[in-house]
């Protein structure tokens, strides 16, 4: 866990833009690993998706999401990084969130300042005021064990308060001790150059296409940029064509887009089991 843990370090600290694999099971994880991606990325929409089949509306449990971080991080070495949401309630539900992720073995998570869940008649997302923002970055470092376990400070004010107040955020949170800063809702490198008078730590975006290519993007201090989560959207469009295909009475034999036999033995890896099989079972 200590390498995969520096390694985020490694991508934060350097000077590169990198985007991460979208991933939500252990295959999805092993699959982004085989192809070289760097990194991981194990998000709130996907966990609710993955594990409820339900949109992202913060009903899924942190118990429900540690688990799946669990399986996800056990099955091969792919540094993950993880949209921890608003770390499941106030600043102590944030302290046992980090607990939980860090035994889990993820290499670091992100936690958000929007005021979660929403209440009775909330038409619209609201964020936390800065000083309990800044409070929750507090807790969530006072929990952590390992000093290599990365924290991230994410807002979505960019989008909701405007570009003067997710500035001030910027710099409390910096403040307050994270290692990163996650955005969402920004749209112009003029944002980005705002966020950089107030604070030079590590940039994480929610998308960011729009602002340039990745070189670009790195030269503005943006050192991970997300694409979206097309591979779950993907597998689910997948597991639909082959069951109405079925359930319409095509053979199995004539189904379109189904793995061949060395490509489930990879991703399940089959040699490491068989090998285990033979050391230890005699056969």
């Amino acid at each position: 866990m200590m390498t995969r843990r520096e390694r985020l370090r490694a991508i934060l600290t350097g000077g590169e833009c990198l985007h991460p694999g979208s991933v939500f099971d252990p295959v999805s994880a092993r699959i982004a690993e085989d192809l070289g991606f760097e990194l991981g990325m194990f998000a709130g929409s996907t966990a609710s998706l993955a594990i409820l089949g339900s949109p992202d509306v913060i009903l899924i449990t942190l118990t429900e999401f540690a688990e799946q971080c669990r399986r996800i991080c056990r099955a091969g070495t792919l540094p993950i990084l993880v949209d921890a949401d608003h770390g499941y309630g106030n600043a102590l539900n944030v302290m046992r969130t980090v607990q939980e992720m860090e035994v889990a073995g993820i290499a670091g998570l992100t936690i958000e300042d929007t005021d979660l869940p929403r209440g009775y008649g909330d038409g619209r997302p609201r964020v936390l005021p800065i000083a309990e923002g800044a409070g929750k970055i507090r807790a969530a470092l006072s929990a952590r064990r390992d000093p290599d376990l990365v924290i991230v400070g994410r807002t979505s004010a960019m989008s909701i308060t405007g570009t003067e107040d997710a500035v001030r955020r910027a710099g409390a949170y910096a403040e307050a001790g994270a290692d990163a800063l996650f955005f969402t809702g920004i749209t112009s490198p003029e944002q980005l150059h705002a966020i950089r008078a107030v604070t030079e730590l590590p940039i994480i975006l929610g998308g960011g296409d729009a602002l340039g290519d990745r070189a670009e993007l790195a030269a503005l201090g943006v050192r991970i940029a997300l694409q979206g989560h097309q591979p779950i959207m993907a597998g689910f469009q997948a597991v639909y064509e082959t069951l109405k295909a079925l359930r319409e009475g095509v053979s199995p034999k004539q189904l379109r887009g189904v793995p061949d036999a060395d490509f489930m033995r990879r991703v399940t890896r089959e040699a490491d089991v068989a090998k285990a099989m033979t050391d230890f079972l005699g056969g």
